[in-house]
């Protein structure tokens, strides 16, 4: 009779605490309100089809020779996405550059030195805080004499971390800046192994214990065979893994927004693809940074020639892109930090 008393008594403290933990959850979703959505929206509309064409041209550009590390179509890349920075007045992430230099003596022993194009806004309030925005700008190179142009990936990143950025320079030319600052984190050798990536968690130019998250965009131009009926669509990887408030934030913001569907198939931890992995994120996530992974899902032109500027759906990726904005927008404005899934 003793030990049931005792089952009975262990299985109540553990009813309470899942009750307790549920209320907490309860809680923290409903504390999440978007108290500026006309101001996000009002800079998100500068986020333009237009301009993302522009852009996805001149980043997949046969000039560009394919983009891969360490050639001089992957620096003329580089340079392009920092003359675009200094044309919108938006300073550089590293002192007084806008690159972030790799040795050949880190990359495997194929590859010259490289480069992470990085730019930078200032936070008002708390300037030591930052939010990492990342993305890769190089690819694949040639391959049987044909350039693969990467105009998927991750041209489609890049261009919208440019956008993203220019609406933000926006609003502080108006006098909205935002509370802790952004880094706009180009990155190089994410396709011989997530190398920039890794090499900016290794040497980080700002304090790891202060970078608050990080939302990184990698192919957001296209749809997958899945959504073909049914395009208005984005994967989001590992947004609930390390900080289900960055998870809640998502969601909320999506639903006052775009309301764009959501798909979380493969943030499963059992997801054969092994996203979650594969990509620059991953470096962050590994170092307890709270990340998201913004994702379409492959396609039949994924990594060959065929993935050309003329296949992307350009009203797709400037909804994409505003979503990842007004996004970036709340975690830069919010009043205090991430909650990490430890501390609950």
């Amino acid at each position: 009779m003793k030990s049931l008393l005792i089952i009975s008594a262990l299985s109540l403290v553990g009813s309470c605490t899942a009750t307790r933990y549920s209320t907490k959850i309860n809680n923290l979703k409903d504390s999440i309100v978007i108290k500026d959505s006309a101001t996000i929206s009002k800079y998100a509309k500068t986020i333009t089809v237009e301009e993302l064409k522009s852009q996805i041209y001149d980043i997949a550009t046969d000039s560009f020779n394919g983009r891969e590390v360490g050639s001089k179509g992957q620096k003329l890349a580089a340079n392009y996405i920092k003359d675009f920075y200094v044309k919108e007045k938006i300073l550089p992430g590293n002192d007084s550059t806008y690159f972030q230099y790799i040795p050949k003596s880190f990359l495997p022993k194929k590859y010259n030195a490289s480069e992470n194009v990085v730019a930078f806004i200032k936070g008002k309030e708390k300037p030591e805080e930052v939010l990492v925005i990342s993305g890769h700008y190089d690819h694949l190179g040639v391959t049987d004499g044909q350039i693969n142009n990467g105009a998927d990936d991750n041209g489609s990143g890049t261009v919208a971390m440019l956008q993203i950025a220019q609406a933000f320079k926006e609003a502080e030319r108006n006098g909205i800046l935002p509370r802790r600052s952004i880094l706009f984190l180009h990155l190089t050798a994410e396709e011989i192994g997530l190398q920039g990536s890794l090499y900016y968690t290794q040497y980080p130019l700002f304090p790891l214990e202060n970078t608050i998250a990080d939302l990184n965009i990698d192919m957001i131009g296209r749809v997958d065979d899945k959504h073909k009926d049914n395009p208005d669509y984005i994967y989001l990887i590992g947004s609930d893994r390390i900080s289900k408030e960055l998870h809640f934030i998502s969601e909320k913001v999506n639903s006052t927004s775009t309301n764009i569907e959501l798909d979380y198939t493969f943030n499963q931890k059992d997801d054969a693809n092994r996203y979650y992995y594969r990509s620059d994120h991953y470096n962050f996530a590994k170092e307890n940074i709270p990340v998201i992974f913004y994702f379409n899902g492959t396609h039949e032109d994924y990594h060959k020639p065929s993935d050309t500027a003329d296949k992307i759906n350009f009203n797709l990726l400037a909804k994409r892109t505003k979503l990842i904005f007004s996004t970036a927008w709340y975690l830069a404005h919010k009043e205090n930090s991430l909650l990490h899934n430890s501390d609950i």
